[in-house]
């Protein structure tokens, strides 16, 4: 068995579906298809049960899966202590990232990878999905955490787990701060400041449904702050995901989650193609790893 095969059954395996974890390993449905029928044969038993949209793993795949997990990570590990003596390594890396949760995620990343690293600098950009992403496809960037929906064509990514809630900053003394949730009829009519991006989008637009040509849209803005400060001055209702929101909620502030849920999913992004320093060619190789892993 070779270590690559095994990558790619693990990802057959989290994703579920051969189209997805295709599309995840960026190589075509049937050479992988191939692979895990190759894969049945060398081990003589079958290891999926193959329905018209997803495949389950049998119980000899089960089994296969955690030893190829423990394979995999007794791999890696070997590789980090092959790679010790690298440790002097320096460099800088530079990161794009808005307020969100999943930032949360990327600064844990940054902290293990300091760990391995820690004469590796870095620069730190706050900004929006778009702001991002043109200082990344002008080089300006190494790597940008995004909110979906992003078009990833020009970009190798990686998917985290953590989901961002979207809801309303308000003022505590705002009357929907009383309830536990903020519907879409509870809207109508009040004045609303929502971001850019997604004022554009269809996912917020799809979540007002019926009453979206009813909803004040008065500001737009790229970054929570300054629409922070007009939810300060009883201005309004600042639409926003939690992850941002959560900086501002003290005694005058707080966020209620939408209802029926929104949420999104946020990537980790780097330009295909593109020629990196050592440094940060080391990071995106950490950042596939711990997502091999399912650890991000």
């Amino acid at each position: 068995m070779e270590l690559r095969v095994l990558h790619y059954f693990l990802t057959v395996a989290r994703e579920g579906n051969i189209s997805r974890a295709a599309e995840v390993l960026h190589i075509t449905q049937p050479t992988l298809s191939r692979q895990m029928i190759q894969l049945e044969e060398e081990m003589g038993r079958q290891l999926f049960i193959r329905g018209k949209k997803n495949i389950t793993l049998t119980q000899k795949g089960m089994l296969l899966k955690r030893r190829a997990e423990e394979m995999m990570e007794l791999a890696n590990k070997t590789q980090c202590e092959m790679r010790e003596t690298q440790q002097e390594m320096t460099g800088s890396i530079s990161i794009g990232s808005g307020e969100s949760a999943s930032a949360q995620v990327l600064m844990d990343v940054m902290q293990g990878f300091s760990k391995q690293y820690p004469k590796i600098t870095y620069h730190l950009l706050s900004g929006s999905a778009d702001q991002t992403m043109e200082k990344i496809d002008k080089g300006l960037l190494d790597i940008g955490l995004l909110i979906e929906p992003v078009s990833t064509e020009r970009y190798d990514f990686v998917r985290l787990k953590q989901q961002e809630k979207w809801g309303v900053l308000m003022r505590r003394d705002a009357p929907l701060a009383k309830k536990e949730f903020v519907t879409a009829k509870d809207m109508v009519g009040l004045p609303v400041m929502i971001t850019n991006r997604f004022y554009k989008k269809d996912d917020i637009g799809g979540w007002f449904g019926k009453n979206h040509k009813k909803i004040n849209v008065f500001v737009t803005y790229n970054l929570i702050a300054n629409a922070a400060l007009l939810v300060q001055k009883k201005m309004g209702y600042a639409v926003t995901i939690e992850g941002a929101a959560s900086a501002y909620e003290n005694k005058d502030f707080c966020f209620k989650p939408f209802y029926p849920p929104l949420t999104s999913t946020s990537v980790l992004v780097w330009k295909k193609h593109q020629i990196f320093s050592e440094a940060a060619t080391k990071l995106i190789e950490y950042i596939k790893m711990l997502a091999e892993h399912n650890s991000i």
